[in-house]
């Protein structure tokens, strides 16, 4: 998939008007709107201003396959708490939720 089409697609699926992008990206829309299409090629820098507020990695981004997963604050939370854990305590903490998962 082209980089534009993938870009697009996120946007969208994020809830993403172009003017909100530019908003919360500090790009022009008319910037944007040439990536988009392709007519330009973002750098590094540019594609993360554009992922960043959608909550979209670049390693998600360039994911070969084409799915994302987006994690939720709650989720972010949640894995950032465990990598943070001793080795036996994050084994607990597995346990508990395929316990919870029943």
């Amino acid at each position: 998939m082209e980089y534009g089409t993938r870009l697009r697609e996120i946007r969208k699926a994020k809830g993403f008007s172009m003017y909100k992008l530019h908003k919360e990206s500090g790009l022009s829309q008319g910037h944007i709107s040439d990536l988009e299409k392709c007519i330009n090629q973002p750098t590094i820098e540019t594609l993360q201003k554009l992922l960043t507020p959608m909550g979209v990695t670049l390693a998600e981004f360039f994911n070969e396959d084409g799915e994302v997963s987006i994690l939720t604050d709650t989720e972010k939370e949640l894995v950032a708490g465990f990598r943070t854990l001793p080795e036996d305590k994050a084994d607990l903490a597995l346990q508990m939720i395929k316990a919870l998962n029943g």
